[in-house]
């Protein structure tokens, strides 16, 4: 991933100190995010989360995802290529897994249950046959929106980077698409998913909430069978928008 180079007569505009100028611009993001996002970015509640993470690493700590991987989600779906969200909570923890899309792992990784289960959905509700691998990055190539609430997390370690600032930054994430978008169809699967997504405009977005594709809630009910694929596809068409191709290979 390269590094962008912030264009200095934009930067003016922000109304952002050197400090936090000289700060946005070694942030390694895509600008049609960088700019929406100037204010969270350069935040002390961001500061916070970058001390954090630079002692998390002095303690020899493993953090998933990659560094280079952390803002992918957004690096690979611009601003204006957003077509739908799915909102996941945390990276996987285990070892190999996070690969900065949520659900999603690398080939060669065993599927996690919960995309298990996202893949038995689409099969029940498109008819389609998913690959025996856990790469999504075909949807994100699409316009699929991959995010997680928290983007890092210690290895082995669960939710352990929750409310350390990850939440306020992808909170204004959603805020930018709510407000610069229409459009946009967001998939919110579990009470954490929903409680964030609460505050989206519905009149001018389209939002889908179900259960949690865990198994643990999904076999409590209200995720298989919630279509969401399926309901996707034909508000996208109704946009005049090319509908995702939820199958690759």
């Amino acid at each position: 991933m390269t590094e962008h180079i912030v264009n200095p007569s934009l930067l003016d505009t922000l109304d952002l100190d050197e400090q936090a100028q000289a700060q946005l611009a070694r942030v390694k993001l895509d600008d049609s995010w960088k700019y929406p996002l100037a204010k969270a970015l350069t935040s002390q509640t961001m500061n916070d989360l970058r001390a954090f993470l630079k002692a998390e690493h002095e303690q020899s700590k493993t953090i998933f995802p990659p560094n280079a991987q952390i803002f992918r989600a957004l690096n690979e779906v611009p601003l204006d290529a957003v077509k739908v969200v799915i909102l996941g909570q945390d990276p996987y923890h285990g070892f190999g897994q996070a690969n900065g899309l949520s659900f999603s792992v690398n080939r060669g990784v065993d599927l996690p249950p919960s995309l298990r289960n996202i893949y038995h959905e689409i099969k029940t509700d498109l008819g389609l046959t998913m690959p025996n691998h856990g790469d999504l990055s075909a949807w994100s190539q699409q316009g699929v929106l991959l995010l997680n609430s928290v983007l890092t997390v210690e290895q082995g370690q669960a939710a352990s980077h929750q409310r350390r600032g990850w939440e306020q930054f992808t909170d204004a994430v959603i805020d930018v698409i709510n407000q610069q978008r229409s459009g946009v169809v967001f998939i919110l699967w579990g009470a954490y998913a929903q409680r964030k997504g609460q505050y989206i405009d519905e009149s001018k977005h389209l939002v889908l909430k179900a259960a949690h594709p865990s198994p643990l809630a999904a076999n409590r009910g209200g995720f298989f069978g919630c279509k969401v694929f399926s309901k996707t596809n034909q508000y996208l068409t109704e946009q005049g928008l090319t509908p995702i191709n939820w199958q690759f290979s």
